[in-house]
């Protein structure tokens, strides 16, 4: 995959580059990966297709980088165990509530219809969740506990935004990282 050199945010180039990435994930978000086209992004972008390819090369590598986010895991870590549980899980569901059409809420969507999303989900999910949670776990079976948590995460965050489950819809947020942040640090720190 050909990477394409960043630009500064603030200038014209760099600009054009964002819209380009929020028009992207809002189509991505919309129509799904395989019927989102680069005329599609452009359209919505109000710009020509020429510089979609210009600044990504491919749909693919504009798919990559509209589906990039970073899990500050590391960050989010204490010495208490319940106060990383409430930290992930707070964390990780504000992320969603921000944005419906984040990377990361772009790449579920994507992922339910497409097999390359899918794989970049897999791929996401365990270099930055599983992976790093796993570290931070000292109990047997560190690994399936971080893999437990990273597909209950991807459930509450599925089910509320997704799905729309009207239980998880309807809780304040506040309520459902109250209810949720004891059973995660439970299954990372038994």
């Amino acid at each position: 995959m050909e990477k394409i050199a960043p630009l500064s945010p603030t200038s014209k180039g760099g600009l054009t580059r964002q819209r380009i990435l929020d028009s992207a994930r809002r189509c991505f978000a919309t129509h799904g990966y395989e019927r989102t086209t680069i005329r599609r992004v452009a359209d919505e972008a109000e710009i020509d297709k020429s510089s979609v390819m210009k600044y990504f090369g491919t749909k693919e590598n504009l798919f990559r980088e509209c589906v990039t986010w970073d899990i500050p895991i590391d960050a989010l870590t204490t010495e208490g165990r319940e106060e990383s549980a409430h930290r992930y899980v707070s964390t990780m569901l504000r992320m969603w509530e921000t944005d419906s059409h984040s990377p990361m809420a772009v790449l579920l969507r994507t992922s339910m219809t497409s097999e390359m999303a899918a794989s970049m989900l897999r791929e996401h999910m365990t270099r930055a969740s599983i992976d790093v949670i796993e570290r931070h776990i000292d109990a047997d079976e560190a690994r399936l506990r971080a893999a437990i948590f990273s597909a209950i995460m991807m459930g509450l965050a599925s089910g509320r935004h997704i799905i729309g489950l009207p239980d998880l819809t309807d809780a304040d947020i506040d309520r459902i990282v109250e209810v949720a942040s004891p059973m995660v640090a439970t299954l990372l720190h038994p």
